[in-house]
């Protein structure tokens, strides 16, 4: 059975990463697609996954009074990561294949561009930037099947990074 602080807390701040992350796409598409393919787009997503749940491992450590094995920790990162992954997904899904399906036309385009200009500065064979281009045309990356398998990528790395957090977010023991 999970701490009730624990599911609130992981619920709470799960809800607030989904939000923040659905916030920064809809900015995104609003103001410019680009902004979908940048790097520090991507930079400040995932910077959500550590600062939003290290706030809430702080206030749940507190709410704890300081009583936090690692499991705890991980469970309440975990949760939060999870809930937070689920709804800035389902909210690209509905952008991508129901609200604007055009925009995965564009958000294709804009990858190619992207891929054709990073190729030539780091010397790619043209055979080999083809491939991947006719691979990007033949899976449609916003498609909902290939943002659930990314989603499963995700949640990959935030277990990763939910194990870090505990480590060091955990009571320390006195024995």
């Amino acid at each position: 059975m999970i701490n009730e602080i624990i599911k609130r807390n992981g619920i709470t701040y799960g809800v607030i990463t989904g939000i923040t992350l659905s916030l920064i796409t809809t900015l995104m598409y609003i103001v410019n697609l680009e902004l979908f393919i940048a790097w520090w787009t991507t930079f400040l997503s995932f910077s959500i996954f550590i600062i939003v749940p290290v706030i809430m491992l702080i206030k749940t450590k507190a709410d704890l009074k300081n009583n936090f094995p690692f499991k705890d920790a991980f469970t309440a990162y975990f949760i939060t990561a999870m809930i937070g992954l689920f709804i800035s997904v389902a909210f690209k899904m509905v952008l991508f294949n129901v609200i604007d399906p055009s925009i995965k036309t564009s958000l294709l385009d804009l990858t190619i561009n992207y891929l054709k200009s990073t190729s030539d500065k780091f010397g790619v064979p043209a055979a080999s930037l083809n491939e991947m281009i006719d691979n990007l045309r033949k899976t449609d990356p916003f498609s909902i099947v290939e943002q659930l398998k990314g989603s499963v990528v995700n949640l990959f790395f935030c277990a990763i990074l939910g194990v870090i957090m505990a480590a060091i977010f955990k009571s320390k023991t006195t024995s």
